[in-house]
This record gives C-alpha cells, sequence and structure tokens, in this order.
C-alpha cells in the first residue's frame, strides 16, 4: 500500500522538508501540496489523499477553518504541525476536538539538528495513521463545552467483592479526545485518584490538564514532584519526563517526575508509570489502556495485572489508532475490552 500524503503549509522551506522527508520512504507518496487553506480544502476535494499534514497559521484560511472545512465535506485523517508553545498546545487541542488525528512539532530549529527523529517520527505516524485511524466526526467545538451525558451505572457490588483505590490511564495518538469521553462523566465525589500519562510535548501537558479541568466535576491538573495524591483529583504526567508513584515516607503516595530514562521511546511512559502502580497497588488499581501507537503500556499493564490488579482496554471500533490497546488485548491481559462510550461507566462501577 503507498500513502499518498498531501502537504499543506504557507512556508516553501517547510513544505519542500516535509516532501523530502517523507519522499525518502518508498511506501509515501507526496502527491501535492497547498500554501493554505483554501487551496488545502480544494486539494483533498480533487486528490483525495489518504494523510493530509496541516500547518496552522497561514493566509487566506488558517489550518483550523480549513480542517473544519474537510471533516464536513471530505473527511481524511489530518495531522497538525503544531508550534511548541502554549499557545500552539491551544490550537492543537482545538484541532484534535475538530477532528484532527495526531499532531507533529513545527520546531525549525530542532529540525536541522535532530532531522534523523524527526523524520523517523513522521514517517513512522503518516504510514500508522494511513493505515489504521478511523475518522470520527468533531467531538465538539473548541469554544464551549459539550453537555455530559449520562453513563450506564451498574448495581453495586456484593459485599466483599474487590474494590479499587486507583485508576491509571495511558494513551497516545487519539488521547485527548478519548480522555474528554472519560474525565468529565465522573462524579464530583469520584472516590480514588487518578493518574494519566499521555504521549505530549511538555508545552501541551499543562493546557491539556486545564482544559480537561474545565470540562470536568473532578479537580484535573498537571502533576508536580512530591504531590500527594487525593481522592476526586486526576494528575496528569508532565510532558517533561515520566511520571511514577512513590511512597518515600512509607505512608502517603507521592508523584515522581524523572527526566532521564533515554530508553523510553515515549514521553511520558505509560509502562514507567504502570510499573509503579503495581508495585505500590497490588491487587488495588485499574489500569486503562486508550488508543494510541506503538505498545507503549503492554509491559507496565503486565505487571500490574500479575500484582492482582484489573485492566480495562479500549476497542478496535471506536480507537483512532488500535495499536496500544491491540498489544494489551493480543497479551491476553485485558478484563473488559470496551467501547470508549462505556468506558466511564465501567470505570465508576469498579471503584
Amino acid at each position: 500500500m503507498t500513502v499518498k500524503v498531501l502537504i499543506v503549509d504557507d512556508s516553501a522551506f517547510m513544505r519542500n522538508a516535509l516532501a523530502n522527508m517523507l519522499s525518502s520512504d518508498a511506501e509515501i507518496k507526496v502527491i501535492g501540496t497547498a500554501r493554505d487553506g483554501v487551496e488545502a480544502v480544494e486539494k483533498v476535494a480533487q486528490l483525495k489523499p489518504d494523510v493530509v499534514t496541516m500547518d496552522v497559521e497561514m493566509p487566506r484560511m488558517d489550518g483550523i477553518e480549513a480542517l473544519r472545512l474537510i471533516m464536513d465535506k471530505t473527511p481524511v485523517p489530518v495531522i497538525m504541525v503544531s508550534s511548541l508553545t502554549t499557545e500552539g498546545a491551544h490550537v492543537t487541542l482545538d484541532a484534535l476536538d475538530y477532528g484532527a488525528v495526531d499532531f507533529i512539532p513545527k520546531n525549525l530549529s530542532e529540525l536541522s539538528i535532530n532531522i534523523v527523529k524527526i523524520k523517523a517520527m513522521l514517517i513512522d505516524k503518516v504510514k500508522q495513521i494511513a493505515r489504521c485511524s478511523k475518522v470520527r466526526k468533531p467531538s465538539r467545538t473548541a469554544s464551549s463545552a459539550r453537555p455530559v451525558p449520562p453513563v450506564r451505572i451498574a448495581p453495586a457490588l456484593s459485599t466483599g467483592a474487590r474494590r479499587i483505590s486507583l485508576v491509571a490511564i495511558g494513551t497516545s495518538t487519539g488521547g485527548p479526545r478519548a480522555i474528554q469521553e472519560i474525565i468529565p462523566h465522573l462524579p464530583k465525589d469520584f472516590p480514588v485518584p487518578i493518574v494519566i500519562a499521555q504521549h505530549m510535548p511538555s508545552n501541551f501537558t499543562g493546557p491539556f490538564a486545564d482544559r480537561l479541568n474545565q470540562l470536568s466535576q473532578i479537580t484535573v491538573k498537571e502533576a508536580q514532584e512530591g504531590e500527594t495524591l487525593k481522592a476526586g483529583v486526576a494528575l496528569v504526567a508532565p510532558g517533561r519526563g515520566h511520571m511514577c508513584l512513590t511512597r518515600p515516607r512509607g505512608l502517603e503516595t507521592v508523584v515522581s517526575i524523572e527526566e532521564h530514562h533515554d530508553e523510553l521511546i515515549y514521553r511520558p511512559s505509560v509502562d514507567f508509570l504502570m510499573a509503579s502502580v503495581a508495585e505500590l497497588f497490588p491487587g488495588r488499581a485499574l489500569g486503562v489502556i486508550l488508543t494510541g501507537m506503538g505498545n507503549d503500556g503492554v509491559k507496565g499493564l503486565a505487571a500490574l495485572k500479575k500484582s492482582g490488579g484489573r485492566i480495562f482496554a479500549q476497542d478496535e471500533d471506536t480507537c483512532v489508532v488500535y495499536g496500544m490497546p491491540r498489544a494489551v488485548v493480543d497479551a491476553g491481559i485485558a478484563d473488559k475490552v470496551l467501547a470508549i462510550e462505556e468506558m466511564a461507566g465501567e470505570i465508576i462501577n469498579a471503584v
């Protein structure tokens, strides 16, 4: 299968750089370029690409408006090319709400320094998204939070049934939208802490946590070093490192952020977080694995399962990319495989 790509960017340098990187792979063919959103909408309809890379700031029509029109008229997987700034994070999160499946950093200073790493990441994302991703309708407008519909709650567990003391969630591509299908549905008095590892750059995790907090009844925040876990508080792992849980004084469980571990490919690592959860909450943790490329999380969740914990995996039909959940399901360690619409209710039932 040859993946057909349309590149949209107002910078001739970026169009050429992206085209050269993608064209170096025999399985990818750049079938066209566009200089602004108007051309992008026209060429998507005309050329029917498998994947579009979309810049945000462009003349005549910006990338967000072009994305909205494309998703309305001729839906196709769109990868946003985003600046690694706080403002870039907010715009990118809007784009993910409008239907973009993923994003790549637009960092000109690193383009020449880390060209090999950026090239490999870009090629991998384009190929996997073309083959695995599903185009979904926008989840909401970026300007207002959508109403939270009720979730199905099962009857209370019988006396003596095992209860959960911590929920740990791991995800990557498609994760921001998937998590927004879970956290805003949880009640204000949710009785246990939540920890979240979402593959995301350091400047993005804070705005992502803030957005979740605005949409949710529980408190959501970016985790800080030494922070204590609290019931009804969801902590998002900072993108600058890898989050794990520790118990340094033998009493309270706190967050630790480690910025090394070069052996870990994804940041923040789901495996790293889940392994610490397995160690500190044997038999009392619920691990949730959501949409994402690759297999980050399967080793940590295997340890969690071995310790007596439970595991929920998102099903293939509702994943943007069925990679991380597939690895867990194929390993035979998932207790339940659920549509994303069912996940919040099942989590509530488990705690």
